[in-house]
This record gives C-alpha cells, structure tokens and sequence, in this order.
C-alpha cells in the first residue's frame, strides 16, 4: 500500500494520497483506516502483490469511499513485494488487470502509478512501455521528474505528474533510494521533510537537500502502506498539504 496527496504549487488543489494492498489471506497494513483518509486508491495489479479477489474488494472499498483508483502494475514477484528482479517481462507492465473491476463496478480508471519504478525511470524503452498504459486509458501519468518517467510522457504525449516520496531517503545527487523493505520514519521527520518540499520546493537528502527541478508545478506525495505507522503518517500528510493548498 501507498499514499500519496498531490499539491500544486500555483494555486490550490485537491490533496490525492493512495493505496495497493497483499494477496489472499495476506494483508499489509491497515486497509480500512487508510481508506478513510485517502482521496486515491492506487490498486496493485495481481503480479507484486494483491489477486483477483482482492482487486475486486479494493475497488468495491474505494468506490464505497468516494476514492479514485489508480492501477500499479510491477515485477511478477510476490515473495519480493515486486522489488526483486526475477522474471521481469514487457507484458507485466502492459497487463494491468485491475481495469476490468473498474468496468465491473462502474468505476474509471484514474491512472496507473509508476511500475518498477527505478527499472522505468532508467530506461526509456520501459519508460514508454508503462506511459503507454496512460496513453491508452487518456489519464496521466505519475513519476520521477527529470527520468525516463516524464521523457516517455511528453513523447507520447500524456501529462506528467511529478511524484515524491516522504518514507524514503535521496541520494546526496538527489536520486529515488528505493528499499526492499522500508524502516520506520518518526513523523517529525516525515513533517520537515513535506514542509521544506512545499514551502522551500527542496528535496531533502542523505546529504542536505537539493532543490526541485524548476519547472514542476504540481507534486504527488507518496508514502508505502508496509512503513511502520502508515495511517498516522497519511494523516499528517494530508493534513499538511491541505494546510498548503489552503494558503
């Protein structure tokens, strides 16, 4: 699970924070509680991590809630959460299941986040292949500025949403450090990092900060559902962007 609020930097906007959940009898922190506070449910596909029951549960909770659904896509690795490297092919990006209990329930998709992320953001042939899922469902697209994320999309023509992450570390250059499995961040922590994000437009870092990249203008802002204390950390992520957006 993820969640992520959104904060445009001119003008106001909605905050967007969002989801995607275990498989089987397996769940990953606290569905329901998260779902109370987030305004986007970014749902995973079958591979990484949920299954067809699941998927179907997910978007029933999500429409009962008023949340829009997003799909995440990632490696076919379950034993990895979609973190390892085993058995990675195209067609695990381009197969996003979770459309069709859309259509089920009368719910359209919103957008796909950004599947496997640093593979996507490295190489731009991967990077085509998962923004091409947005290009076909007409919805934008949430990655890494300045990667193979936002290149893919203005060549195919989709919208850019830049996507920063409050439970993980960058490095000193300002690049996504991406775990297997993710420590617990206190809240004082998650705090100073989304206020110099917003009110600074700085990155935080292993190293100090590095500041971000002139012409984003609009931000999402994600968190995993497997970091320790995942709701209280949405709920103080949200409350923050809101107070943002507000001013």
């Amino acid at each position: 699970m993820t969640v992520l609020a959104r904060r445009r930097f001119k003008g106001a906007s909605d905050s967007f924070p969002y989801f995607d959940i275990g498989f089987a009898l397996s769940k990953i922190g606290d569905d329901e509680g998260l779902i109370k506070t987030i305004h986007l449910a970014n749902v995973a596909c079958g591979f990484h991590a949920s299954d067809f029951s699941i998927m179907n549960e997910t978007v029933q909770l999500a429409k009962a809630n008023n949340v829009l659904v997003g799909a995440h896509p990632s490696l076919p690795d379950k034993q990895g959460w979609g973190r390892g490297r085993t058995g990675f092919v195209l067609t695990s990006i381009r197969s996003a299941r979770s459309p069709g209990f859309l259509r089920l329930h009368g719910v359209q998709l919103n957008h796909p986040h950004g599947a496997v992320y640093g593979m996507t953001a490295r190489d731009i042939a991967l990077g085509r292949a998962v923004v091409g899922v947005s290009k076909l469902y007409s919805v934008p697209f949430m990655g890494l500025a300045g990667t193979c994320h936002q290149a893919a999309a203005q060549e195919l023509g989709v919208p850019f949403i830049a996507e920063w992450f409050a439970d993980l570390d960058y490095s000193a250059d300002g690049k996504l450090l991406i775990t297997k499995k993710h420590d617990p961040v206190p809240l004082d922590v998650v705090t100073d990092r989304v206020n110099d994000l917003l009110e600074e437009r700085k990155i935080t870092t292993v190293g100090g900060f590095v500041p971000l990249l002139e012409y984003v203008t609009e931000v999402s802002i994600c968190c995993h559902s497997d970091t320790p204390g995942a709701v209280e950390i949405a709920q103080g992520v949200k409350a923050l962007v809101d107070q943002h957006n507000a001013r």
